[in-house]
């Protein structure tokens, strides 16, 4: 029946691209159908898939989880206050006039705004509100604005602290520590917080291939963008943008330096942008209300895909396919690279027909376990999957924030001019991919010894050479009280 899984996760994809029903219907039908087909063959006892509740509510108990709601929020927030407008008006402001200011001034908000957003989907309706029609007053063509907003909007996926990388720290943690039980090896388990850390300057290299790709694609526009009039800012516009880049940056590298948890950096995101906007008076309740709405919609999304993702990967345990794909994995020849690179072949395929959520909730726990077996470095491991999903939104013709931005906008471009619009972009993305996959240094820079996910062979902490031995050491017999009179 290991087979049987591989075909549930067929039907999973034809379901998403045929169907157009959402994910989680699809996926939650075919936790149905695989359950029902094993417990039909006495595959698999009815007891264990009655287990599915119990891991629903063990889920579900995690903190992190809470971060979700919060980073919809900020998201929905800072689509409905003037920051990102501000923002982009003052960076162009500063910027010297040239055609590639517009570019660089999206890009530049892009970084600031994706990681508060929370999602691509918040990033591009923001940007494409703030920027595009700067972009078109600057005679910018269609095709490059569109590729610039798709690639300003997936900039937050690498960024710390965004959505994905929150949701990608949790099933790296879940993902190592079954490969660390697999095989008794004394390593630290990765968490969210490392993943931060090692995706810091990879995505410091994509933001500054980015602005030189924006340069190289904007040579032609001079006409329009370079001489422009200077912007006009008004001194409010000019203190909400300082203030808010100070905010943001704070806020961002002190989640980023492990000095602010991820859930108090959201939760302290949010409470500030909506106290800022009942004060200000931008949130009264006809605006207010149906941005709540949109929040408690989406974080419903959010959980029912979770929900489902989770069911499927139950039956397909029970079923026995994570054990088939994880010795496919396991028993591939060639090293460490070669591993990794086939891992991230797979995850990328599996982008044109599912999302990032899709990928982390379904096909990492199957994938990624196995991988992690035979790879050393769940670090490299973590910010190479990141980096392919963060790539998967900017594949043609189907990727998230594309479909996306051409549903917000609806304007009429051509698949092959947005290709050529987006081809800079997307050599610069696979160049730093293939840097970090020949690079595994590059994730570590700055790691203390205490960070290190992955020992030395046949060396352990102190507190584990302390812990087992008072595993080893018989407990303590009760000794009468000593005697103390004279």
């Amino acid at each position: 029946m290991a087979w049987a899984g591989l075909g549930l996760l067929a039907l999973v994809a034809a379901g998403i691209v045929l169907t157009g029903l959402p994910a989680f219907m699809v996926l939650l039908t075919a936790a149905g159908v695989g359950a029902v087909l094993a417990v039909a063959s006495d595959t698999v006892p009815l007891a264990l898939v009655a287990a599915l509740p119990s891991r629903l509510v063990n889920l579900l108990e995690n903190d992190l989880l809470q971060a979700l709601p919060l980073y919809v929020l900020m998201g929905v927030l800072l689509d409905r206050l003037p920051i990102a407008d501000a923002l982009f008006r003052s960076g162009l402001r500063v910027l010297p006039r040239s055609p590639a200011a517009p570019l660089l001034a999206g890009l530049g908000l892009g970084a600031l705004l994706g990681p508060m957003n929370g999602s691509v989907g918040a990033s591009v309706l923001s940007l494409s509100r703030a920027v595009n029609p700067r972009l078109i007053a600057r005679g910018v063509p269609p095709p490059l604005r569109h590729a610039t907003i798709c690639v300003a909007s997936t900039l937050g996926v690498v960024i710390p602290p965004s959505l994905v990388l929150i949701l990608l720290g949790d099933a790296m943690l879940s993902a190592h520590t079954i490969a660390v039980t697999a095989t008794g090896r004394p390593d630290r388990v990765i968490n969210t917080q490392d993943v931060f850390h090692g995706a810091l300057a990879p995505a410091g290299l994509f933001f500054a291939a980015s602005l030189i790709a924006a340069w190289w694609a904007s040579r032609g526009g001079a006409d329009a963008a370079g001489f422009a009039p200077r912007e006009t800012v008004s001194p409010r516009e000019i203190a909400l943008a300082v203030a808010s880049v100070l905010a943001l940056v704070a806020l961002l590298g002190g989640v980023a330096a492990g000095y602010i948890f991820a859930v108090e950096g959201a939760a302290s995101g949010a409470g500030v942008l909506l106290l800022a906007g009942l004060i200000s008076g931008r949130l009264r309740w006809p605006v207010l209300g149906p941005a709540l709405a949109d929040v408690m919609a989406t974080t419903g999304a959010l959980f029912a895909l979770l929900i489902g993702a989770t069911s499927l990967t139950l039956v397909l345990r029970l079923l026995g396919t994570d054990r088939l794909i994880g010795d496919w994995v396991v028993g591939l020849p060639g090293g460490e690279p070669t591993v990794v690179a086939v891992v991230v072949a797979i995850i990328g395929l599996s982008a044109f027909v599912l999302d990032a959520f899709e990928i982390i909730f379904v096909v990492v726990p199957i994938v990624v376990p196995p991988a992690l077996v035979r790879v050393a470095d769940a670090r490299w491991v973590a910010v190479l999957v990141l980096l392919t999903l963060q790539a998967s939104f900017l594949l043609p013709p189907f990727g998230y924030a594309l479909m996306m931005l051409r549903g917000t906008l609806r304007e009429a471009v051509r698949l092959g001019a947005l290709v050529r619009a987006l081809a800079p972009f997307l050599v610069a993305q696979w160049a730093v991919l293939a840097v970090v996959l020949l690079a595994p240094w590059l994730v570590h820079l700055g790691e203390t010894p205490q960070d290190r996910s992955r020992l030395a062979p046949g060396t352990l902490s102190p507190q584990e050479v302390d812990d087992r031995l008072r595993q080893l050491l018989p407990p303590p017999a009760d000794m009468p009280a000593p005697d103390l009179r004279p």
